[in-house]
């Protein structure tokens, strides 16, 4: 029978459960609510036609992020396992589970050293005067100009370097980063940086410690203090002079973009990076869940509260956007920055000259802390629950998942300090570039084909109405079955056609960071053929790929009471399924093991199920 939840809970399995629904949604939010959402989006909606934007972003959400993020929490939530150990529904696939949690793990690495930026505009902030609010500073350059209104300044400023800059600029480059020349110059570290990114890895640590029962009350706060910052910090930038001109420049649509296939591309990928679908993080999440929870109006809502959001931070950031260029005398398109620079450089500067700048300051950094924290914190338990579920034995007990737990902060604190040191922002960004947006499309394309095309969405959609009592209504077959993979399939397409080199700022990166940076996108997604290789040649070639091409016996929902009623309605329904006496699905005799195999099987019922018994206690030990 299902598992009640209520706070602390385990599982029949042993596995924690949320403590409650609510907690589940909030969490859901906080992880796919992030920093993207402040700068990624609003600055993406600007260079894509502002307004008109929002259509090709409306597009891709209902046929692309909507179906994905219901499928993974579906997924997750019918097996109760974790984004590796649940590919028993098709052990061929299991590359995909470690694929989406190396993004996750990537991600996670570079993700708290952007934090550990905010917390040292945080501590900086904590003062009586703004530190990048003039060019008096020891960090400062002949280029730094404070009044951009002061052409005399300017024009000295350009004569002496080529160029001016502002405080700000000054503060996060000269400061903040300490910058060097370029990715191959790495200067040696920068102790404020490594301190914080200690500090935010202890933080993450002691949140995650218990994981899913102290990640959920965390998300009390992770998930709703941000909407309170952004309504103030938007109620503060409507009062600015020149507000109404960023907001206006922020939606004003210019629909001849639309014919631009960058557009659309941009659009599909950021579906995935505003959705943090295909990483693994929802899978692990929803695993948690009851089995009887409505995770379609769950998908439903925590979508479109993260969209509404991404666009509800695209008018705080241009109503700031337009008082700074209004104080500068210029165009709102002369200071959007996209990327660290919309936070760290163009909002710090208006709020310098915000009455009571310290204050404005500390609220901004604190909700950019707790964004950001609200998406590591599931982005690192996504990885950790994955790694517990598939060496079960080793890690699920308490005193071991602690430990466990503190060293992979700790070494992941280590593998983060390359991007903490002077030249590191140039590694950062190029794994970001790297991480988030083609192995994300592949991944998501593999498990949608996966999952309705290898298991079959009939067989899928039982799954559901076994959780749900009803089956996906025709939108969501329609787009299973065809619309979504279509579209990401195309759009990786576009991806390769339309290929920029990465940049940060105006600095190209030599030949052999590009490199890299290819290496780095194709690692997590040639887990994918490299698993299926290793398996296909392991457990018998295509003589036996029909035999593996299905679930293993074990697959199910995890409680055993749950088990029992699947199996039942697996051979009631099996004709209305469209299963025949042929069919490859075998189902558990008494006491849960396979005695034998359909009628149509060409090895022998006993050979197939002590060879389907071996590859069990193989996957086991992988």
């Amino acid at each position: 029978m299902a598992v009640v939840q209520t706070e602390e809970t385990e599982a029949e399995d042993g596995r924690a459960t949320w403590g409650g629904k609510f907690e589940f949604i909030l969490t859901c939010v906080g992880y796919a609510v992030g920093l993207g959402n402040v700068w990624r989006f609003p600055y993406l909606t600007f260079r894509n036609g502002g307004g008109a934007f929002l259509l090709p972003y409306i597009i891709m959400l209902v046929f692309v992020g909507l179906p994905l993020f219901f499928l993974e929490l579906a997924f997750g939530q019918f097996a109760s396992l974790g984004p590796i150990t649940i590919w028993r529904i098709n052990i061929l696939f299991k590359g995909l589970g470690f694929a989406m949690v190396s993004v996750s793990w990537m991600i996670g690495l570079y993700y708290n050293v952007v934090i550990s930026h905010v917390l040292v505009f945080l501590i900086s902030s904590m003062t009586a005067e703004l530190p990048w609010t003039t060019c008096r500073k020891y960090w400062n350059t002949p280029s730094c100009v404070e009044d951009p209104k002061n052409k005399t300044a300017l024009a000295i400023a350009v004569n002496f370097t080529g160029r001016s800059t502002t405080p700000s600029e000054e503060y996060y480059d000269n400061f903040v980063l300490e910058v060097t020349s370029g990715i191959d110059e790495p200067g040696g570290m920068n102790w404020r940086v490594p301190v914080a990114l200690f500090v935010a890895w202890v933080i993450v640590l002691l949140c995650l410690l218990k994981g899913i029962q102290t990640l959920g009350k965390v998300a009390y706060f992770t998930a709703i203090f941000p909407y309170i910052m952004l309504t103030i910090l938007l109620v503060r930038g409507l009062t600015l002079d020149g507000a109404v001109d960023g907001i206006t420049f922020y939606l004003k649509p210019d629909f001849s973009k639309l014919a631009d296939s960058r557009v659309w591309s941009d659009a599909a990928t950021q579906i995935f990076f505003s959705l943090s679908a295909c990483s693994g993080g929802l899978i692990a999440m929803s695993s948690y869940n009851d089995f009887k929870n409505n995770c379609l109006r769950d998908s439903i809502i925590v979508a479109t509260i993260n969209c509404a959001t991404s666009v509800y931070a695209g008018f705080v950031i241009f109503s700031v956007l337009g008082n700074i260029a209004y104080n500068k005398g210029v165009l709102v398109e002369d200071v959007v920055a996209g990327g660290p620079g919309l936070a760290f450089v163009a909002y710090p500067e208006a709020i310098a000259r915000m009455p009571l700048s310290p204050l404005w300051a500390i609220l901004f950094f604190i909700m950019m802390a707790t964004l950001g924290f609200g998406s590591q914190l599931s982005t690192v338990e996504c990885v950790l629950s994955a790694l517990t579920d598939e060496y079960a034995d080793w890690l699920r007990p308490r005193k071991n998942n602690i430990i466990f737990r503190a060293v992979f902060c700790f070494v992941c604190f280590l593998l983060g300090l390359p991007m903490a040191t002077r030249g590191g922002i140039y590694m950062l960004n190029l794994l970001d570039y790297s991480v988030s947006g083609f192995p994300l499309l592949v991944v998501g394309f593999t498990e949608v084909v996966v999952l309705n095309w290898i298991y079959g969405y009939d067989q899928f959609s039982t799954d559901i109405e076994m959780m749900l009592g009803r089956k996906p209504n025709i939108y969501w077959k329609v787009c299973w079955i065809v619309l979504t993979p279509v579209i990401i399939f195309v759009t990786i397409i576009f991806n390769f056609v339309l290929y920029k080199n990465p940049t940060y700022n105006t600095y190209q990166y030599p030949g052999w960071a590009v490199a890299l940076g290819w290496l780095i996108s194709l690692w997590p997604t040639l887990m994918i053929p490299v698993w299926w290789m290793y398996r296909f040649c392991k457990d018998g070639g295509w003589e036996f790929t029909k035999e593996v091409m299905r679930p293993l016996p074990d697959w199910g929902p995890a409680s055993e009471g749950l088990r029992k009623e699947y199996y039942g309605q697996m051979e009631a329904g099996e004709e209305n399924l469209g299963y025949s006496s042929s069919s490859l699905w075998s189902r558990p005799q008494t006491g849960g093991s396979i005695s034998t195999l359909g009628q149509g099987s060409t090895a022998a019922p006993s050979t197939a199920a002590s060879t389907l018994s071996d590859m069990k206690r193989s996957e086991t030990s992988v």
